[in-house]
């Protein structure tokens, strides 16, 4: 009875100390991810690369620290792909690499983490970079991603978003028009209000402007 009491008690406390280890990397990645829409959303232009390069290497620690964790990598990609909006060049090019392999681990330790983020993500960069001999962009890796983030979780705001850019770029305008108002429409997430409504200006903004080539 004592050596099954011990038992249980260790599966308890492993399990507790498993529910403390996550608690704390899902604060860590909640405040990385409001960083992250305040930079892009709410700070001036000039000073986004600077700030997105010190969010990329806290990012980086959190990664680092979780590696058996597919959120920190996604949250590290998302972070050096909006930095290299704002660097431009090689350095863009090779941020947005280090980016691709960042999603591609996440993918492969689990596809499904940040509601299956990771496709969405890649499936953007691949038609967002210069295809080859820049870079690796390939639009038919981006439909297949961005196709795929829908499957998994059709009500997303940005795979919704990310595909109707993509169907834009492919002069895809009433189809894109379709997937924008999805994500114009997609359910609030409370814990990321300030992403949230600075997404859907975007959303508008880019609506607007297909309207016009219709």
């Amino acid at each position: 009875m004592k050596k099954i009491s011990f038992i249980i008690l260790s599966l308890i406390f492993t399990f507790a100390n498993n529910v403390l280890a996550n608690s704390a990397l899902n604060k860590s990645l909640h405040e990385i991810q409001k960083q992250w829409a305040i930079i892009k959303y709410e700070t001036a232009e000039n000073l986004q690369e600077i700030a997105y390069k010190a969010l990329a290497e806290k990012a980086h620690q959190l990664s680092s620290q979780n590696p058996s964790n597919a959120e920190p990598l996604i949250w590290e990609a998302i972070i050096l792909s909006t930095l290299a909006g704002s660097e431009g060049g090689l350095d863009a090019l090779s941020s947005v690499k280090k980016a691709k392999t960042l999603l591609e681990k996440s993918l492969a330790i689990n596809p499904d983490a940040l509601n299956s983020g990771a496709y969405t993500s890649l499936g953007a960069l691949y038609y967002q970079v210069p295809g080859w001999p820049l870079s690796f962009g390939d639009d038919d890796k981006a439909r297949e991603n961005l196709e795929i983030a829908i499957t998994k979780n059709p009500k997303s705001i940005d795979a919704n978003f990310f595909y109707a850019e993509f169907l834009t770029d492919q002069d895809e305008y009433e189809k894109a028009i379709k997937f924008y108002n999805k994500a114009l429409n997609s359910p609030a997430r409370p814990e990321r209000p300030l992403a949230d409504e600075g997404r859907k200006e975007e959303i508008k903004l880019a609506m607007n402007k297909v309207q016009n080539k219709i």
